[in-house]
């Protein structure tokens, strides 16, 4: 994974992970007023949305954010599809979340973390009594249901070298009691984002549900799910309950955290014997059996060793056992997908132009349909009549809710309005689009107007940069990395989609590989002059950046390349490439994007390496890192702030000892927005 995004839970890597908290709005007919921190931490954060057997209503998670208490919480509510109101349906002090049902809708099965750890617990639907369902050592990371609800597949971690669950649970307790905490390590990957390697590795297991123990169905010291670049579930059943595909690395160049190649693995579940099913030694995943057994698809890159491949749609006939390129031809990765009740046609979604585009593909023709665009839609669910597509929308201007669209008609209907009365209070502008030329290309963008624009003043603009690199900015409403947040001061707001970023072809995405600091940065500053010259209320004198992970490299890049900002923000960015190399952990991803090691290609990691630009550093900036970032660790922060401080350039270094790469503690997340809009204002409004 790239510095980046982590995963699927993950989806852009920038400054902070915020949930929310119950709130209500403002009395009906009060004045609106700009975006503050108070309200922002009081948003409900609405996902993945679990749709019944029966097709009558949805399961979804509210998470929401105590600031008093320093943490968040996670409840399961449900809505009618037919309209209606939402309402809380599981809910504790504890964690409530992943709901999924039974397939005879009679029970809704969750993790919660109410014993203690993560662990499976089902809600009946007709007496809403709570039972507590499995009692895994380390806890349960995901789950499914098989068809016909007689079992379960679990994953969990465990000790590779332990002969069953009980003395993994003894070797679990024994560590946590010794109190000597110190490890050797004689491999690579020893830590990985935010922890270090403890010997345990997370294993599939069958779990039954008329009382039998669990069955490790993958044995050995590899992890399933995959520890990185793996799919949104990398599980799955087939209907007859006969046959489980997964995921895993057992390719040796992963333990030197050089390789990425997760494989789909198939396994006989009576017989218990695993057949590899790809050969690729790139990046497959994400297995989900047809609804009729026929067929098993998944999503899978072509290009070993790089990350931010493009993800096609693959077919497995069982029968014929061949295997086809769905989307060979169409120049987009896919994100996810689901298939039709009656397993003729697959449903995906793939990034466009900041935003996602739904395309339906019909097995027996090949052809692919795109079926609704320009919307930001994810958490695909269908109905059992295969006529409705359930999903999640939001924009810039309004967090997710969930939609239902009628495939007939191609119409959106809204289901959830979970922040209605927050929201009402609120001025929020959404979303505009505009494009330019640069580097030969066309490069888009969004821009956004603060809050009770007045066209007649001057704004100064601010410019964010995303991470990645290979991410976009989208039209979405980022808990992390909040645009509002950012233009509620009275800044003109700029989300540049240099070159880089997918959703405009996999060349435009493969073009920033080798050239992090030409190609992109060029596009920034190009932007730049475009803004302030074809939009009159911009002040041309008044002219800020920020930016996270690969954001934070071009922050720290702009530093020794320009002057013409005013101030900057950088966020867990990269300074030295040469000891970035040196301290991250999944190291295929600076041997292809500087095209190898900091030996092999030394004058690749020097080019575009801001430390080597430190006489030029002028401009004040903002420096913010964290303890726990293990994807850019610490020391990449440090040594810019010593930099800086050195060349008598006016900096500040905000810490945060309790942090990875993401800012996750509501009141860690509060201090961080005071200081960095505090930084801004200073420069910018003063």
């Amino acid at each position: 994974m790239n510095i980046r995004k982590k995963g699927k839970l993950l989806a852009c890597c920038l400054v902070l992970a915020i949930f929310s908290c119950l709130s209500l709005g403002p009395a009906a007919g009060a004045e609106k007023k700009a975006l503050t921190f108070s309200d922002f931490i009081k948003i409900k954060r609405l996902s993945d949305p679990e749709l019944s057997p029966d097709g009558r209503q949805l399961a979804f998670v509210v998470t929401v954010m105590d600031l008093e208490k320093n943490k968040s919480n996670s409840d399961i509510w449900i809505v009618p599809t037919s309209g209606g109101k939402a309402n809380s349906f599981i809910s504790s002090p504890a964690a409530d979340f992943f709901p999924r049902w039974s397939p005879d809708g009679k029970t809704l099965a969750f993790i919660s973390t109410r014993s203690g750890s993560s662990q499976i617990w089902v809600r009946s639907v007709a007496t809403g009594e709570d039972r507590k369902l499995t009692d895994f050592p380390a806890g349960v990371g995901s789950f499914c249901w098989s068809k016909s609800g007689r079992y379960l597949l679990v994953s969990s971690a465990v000790f590779p070298e332990a002969p069953d669950l009980k003395t993994s649970r003894q070797w679990l307790e024994a560590a946590e009691k010794n109190q000597v905490k110190a490890r050797i390590y004689d491999h690579l990957l020893y830590r990985h984002w935010n922890s270090w390697f403890d010997g345990t590795r997370s294993h599939l297991f069958l779990f039954p549900l008329d009382g039998g123990q669990p069955v490790d169905l993958t044995p050995g010291d590899y992890d399933t799910p995959p520890l990185a670049l793996g799919g949104n579930l990398d599980f799955s059943f087939s209907p007859d309950e006969k046959e489980i595909a997964f995921v895993r690395n057992i390719d040796p160049e992963f333990r030197l955290a050089l390789g990425t190649n997760n494989d789909i693995f198939l396994t006989d579940t009576e017989a218990r014997a695993s057949e590899k099913l790809t050969v690729s030694r790139a990046n497959d995943i994400d297995p989900k059996y047809s609804p009729d057994g026929r067929y098993l698809a998944y999503r899978a890159m072509s290009r070993p060793g790089f990350e931010a491949d493009k993800l096609a749609l693959i077919l497995y006939d069982r029968q014929k056992k061949n295997i086809i390129n769905l989307t060979e031809n169409l120049d987009y990765s896919l994100s996810e997908f689901i298939w039709s009740p009656d397993s003729q046609t697959i449903y995906f979604l793939s990034e466009e132009k900041a935003r996602t585009a739904l395309f339906a593909i019909k097995l027996a023709t090949g052809k692919i349909e795109k079926i609704l665009a320009g919307q930001m839609v994810s958490s695909l669910q269908i109905s059992p009549d295969g006529k409705t597509i359930y999903l999640v929308k939001q924009t810039l201007n309004h967090p997710n809710d969930i939609y239902s669209f009628d495939l007939k008609t191609k119409k959106l209907k809204q289901l959830t309005d979970i922040n209605s009365e927050l929201l009402a209070g609120l001025e929020m502008n959404p979303a505009e689009d505009f494009f330019f030329e640069s580097e030969g290309d066309k490069i888009h963008g969004l821009l956004l107007r603060p809050p009770f624009f007045d066209p007649a003043k001057k704004y100064p603009l601010l410019l964010l940069i995303h991470g990645g690199p290979q991410n976009a900015w989208q039209d979405e409403f980022h808990y992390r990395w909040n645009a509002q947040m950012m233009a509620a001061p009275g800044y003109v707001v700029a989300l540049v989609n240099f070159h880089g970023s997918p959703g405009y072809g996999q060349a435009f995405t493969d073009s920033i590989s080798g050239d992090w600091g030409g190609k992109p940065y060029h596009d920034l500053i190009n932007a730049v002059d475009y803004l302030r010259e074809n939009y009159a209320f911009i002040d041309k004198d008044k002219l800020g950046a920020a930016g996270a992970s690969y954001g934070g490299y071009m922050i720290d890049w702009i530093e020794g390349q320009t002057d013409i900002f005013d101030c900057l923000v950088s966020h867990s960015g990269v300074f030295d490439l040469r000891s970035e190399y040196g301290a991250t952990e999944e190291l295929w991803f600076p041997e292809w994007e500087y095209r190898g090691t900091p030996w092999s290609q030394p004058d690749m990691y020097q080019k575009f390496s801001p430390s080597y630009y430190v006489k030029d550093f002028k401009t004040p900036c903002l420096v913010i890192h964290s303890a726990n970032d293990f994807r850019v660790p610490l020391e990449q922060g440090l040594q810019f702030f010593t930099s800086l401080q050195r060349m008598g350039v006016p900096s500040k270094f905000l810490y945060f000892p309790d942090e990875d790469h993401f800012i996750q503690k509501p009141l860690n997340a509060e201090l961080w927005w005071k200081t960095v809009l505090d930084w801004l204002a200073s420069y910018l409004k003063n």
